[in-house]
């Protein structure tokens, strides 16, 4: 009978493996308990998960995400999930647990961490509200103020309903539950790596038109395109010594001017 029990053991189940899963199925199992478990069943209204032990897990719809975009849809069999339970017994002998607060509760440290990190969220935008719009980060509501969504000023909240951002964590209060996002801060990082790019692609020898921007007291600064700019030294202004720019250019101006010296993203004009 013993050579019988041995055999149908698999090769990868050792005695001890089998006896720590029995003991885990009689385990009891207490409100706060975090399960990682498998879904084996998934109908309109609920998840049933495998928890091991000598009764099922249930988790409602309402329980496995704060994003109202969520579809129980998107969750398979043979899924695992981690989730807590809030109820020991629902009344019909099964556990219930909560996958939306175990996020909850593990999300606010990788809040920070991101935030750290500088980490770009590719997000979408949930909902509308006075003062910015509403996205979710990992089941959580975040807030992306009006002044915070782009460059430009947004006139209309609703032209980004339902768009995609990406946005930075710039806030995350996991005590006052507030989560607040910039996608102007990744919008000005975009724009900085392709005004590096396009400065770096002007040789020194280059001639351009450009147009006097502004005029200082050491010289004048051309702008060559919609965001580059050089500096156009009293010194290269024109051939004889000048005590002012202003007694050869003003502000406006046409100039032609040769690029002299390109160094860390500045630009010295002739």
């Amino acid at each position: 009978m013993s050579d019988e029990i041995l055999t149908t053991n698999t090769p990868e189940e050792s005695m001890d493996d089998y006896k720590a899963s029995i003991d885990a199925s009689f385990r009891k199992i207490s409100e706060g308990d975090v399960f990682t478990c498998q879904v084996i069943g998934v109908s309109e209204n609920e998840v049933t998960v495998d928890l091991n032990s000598y009764c099922e897990g249930l988790i409602k719809k309402e329980d496995l995400s704060g994003d109202p975009s969520f579809s129980i849809k998107s969750i398979n069999v043979g899924d695992t999930i981690t989730a807590v339970v809030i109820r020991e017994d629902d009344g019909n002998g099964n556990v219930l647990l909560s996958k939306k607060k175990a996020d909850e509760e593990g999300a606010w440290a990788r809040f920070e961490q991101m935030k750290n990190e500088g980490t770009v969220l590719d997000l979408k935008v949930g909902g509308v509200v006075n003062a910015g719009v509403i996205v979710y980060v990992d089941g959580i509501r975040g807030f992306i103020p009006a002044s915070q969504l782009s460059l430009t000023y947004v006139e209309d909240l609703n032209e980004w309903l339902n768009k995609p951002v990406q946005a930075k964590i710039i806030t995350a209060d996991a005590e006052k539950s507030r989560l607040v996002l910039s996608a102007k801060a990744v919008a000005l990082e975009k724009a900085a790596e392709e005004k590096t790019s396009k400065i770096n692609r002007i040789k020194v020898g280059d001639v351009y038109e450009g147009t006097v921007d502004k005029i200082t007291a050491y010289g004048a600064f051309i702008k060559l395109s919609e965001d580059i700019s050089g500096l156009l030294h009293i010194s290269q202004v024109c051939q004889k010594r000048i005590k002012s720019v202003h007694e050869v250019l003003k502000e406006g101006d046409k100039v032609n001017v040769k690029v002299i010296a390109n160094k860390d993203g500045k630009l010295s004009l002739s």
